[in-house]
């Protein structure tokens, strides 16, 4: 959908990914099946991100693993995974079928671990590199706190000559992990993944969650999203951002190119079914189209002028 008639053009670009709109499928919704990647393409997203994916299989955290608030969803999946040689063989698969780009999600803990997992998806169309999943130890968010670590992690896969996205946590000091790792050559950023929080069952007396902590995501991430996501923009003007967290209805994929965001995630919201992906493109078309502009790009940062 490179276009949607009158004139509008939802077109956009991602360090080289050329994109028919902006909505992206953020990581961690699809799990592994080729048939969801298909319906979410079908239904208007413009590339799909793979789970995060390890060097070796992970099963994840003990059930239960989500738990619906009045505000999100919180989850503990533990990042559970097939493994990079499998994920390999089922994205040289999905590559056969859909006519988008996929992004494959890194975990990794060190330089050569990175390097390894993403060998075995490059027939990805770019590499997103989890820097921020906040419940799983020595991986995601961990790295936050080592920015010289992301950077030499973002050099090896950089040797790959595929576009390398970094996925930041709105925990810890954002603007210089993007420093540290936009100089060792990442093409771009992702902001922001779940927040840390927990739940606890006042009448077991107990947290919800198998894995005790979980990730916040939903509309009560939003606004975070939006100031991360302005800070990121305001700081480094140019480099292609994907702004995640809470877009569940159009303005709040409009808020997030205002504040800077060249394309948005949506991940929570598929709660509802793949539709509302359908129904995000027609709100922003029809934003676009009242307020006289002609193309997603006049709109990005304008919040900033």
């Amino acid at each position: 959908m490179p276009a949607s008639g009158g004139g509008i053009d939802l077109s956009t670009s991602l360090a080289g990914l050329r994109l028919r709109n902006p909505v992206v499928i953020a990581s961690g919704v699809l799990g592994v099946s080729i048939g969801l990647m298909k319906r979410a393409e079908d239904n208007g997203a413009a590339a799909v991100t793979t789970k995060t994916t390890t060097l070796e299989a992970r099963e994840g955290h003990p059930n239960p693993v989500i738990v619906e608030l009045r505000y999100g969803l919180l989850n503990s999946m533990g990042l559970p995974n097939p493994g990079a040689a499998e994920m390999g063989r089922i994205l040289r698969r999905a590559k056969e079928i859909l006519e988008i780009p996929v992004i494959a999600s890194i975990g990794a803990s060190s330089p050569s671990e990175a390097l390894r997992v993403a060998e075995l998806l490059s027939t990805a169309d770019a590499f997103e590199l989890n820097a921020s999943c906040p419940h799983v130890r020595g991986l995601g968010i961990d790295l936050m706190a080592d920015p010289g670590l992301l950077a030499e992690m973002v050099s090896a896969l950089k040797s790959l000559g595929r576009p390398v996205f970094v996925k930041l946590s709105a925990h810890g000091d954002a603007l210089q992990v993007a420093s540290r790792v936009l100089g060792a050559g990442a093409d771009g950023l992702v902001a922001i993944n779940t927040l840390k929080g927990m739940a606890i069952d006042v009448w077991a007396r107990k947290p919800v969650l198998g894995g005790i902590y979980g990730g916040l995501s939903g509309p009560a991430i939003h606004p975070v999203a939006v100031r991360v996501v302005y800070e990121l923009y305001e700081e480094f003007p140019g480099v292609p951002i994907v702004g995640v967290g809470g877009v569940e209805r159009w303005e709040d994929a409009v808020e997030l190119v205002l504040a800077g965001a060249s394309a948005v995630g949506v991940a929570s919201a598929l709660r509802r079914g793949f539709e509302v992906l359908s129904e995000i493109l027609r709100g922003l078309a029809e934003y676009l189209r009242c307020e006289g502009f002609r193309s997603v790009g006049d709109l990005v940062g304008l919040a900033h002028s």
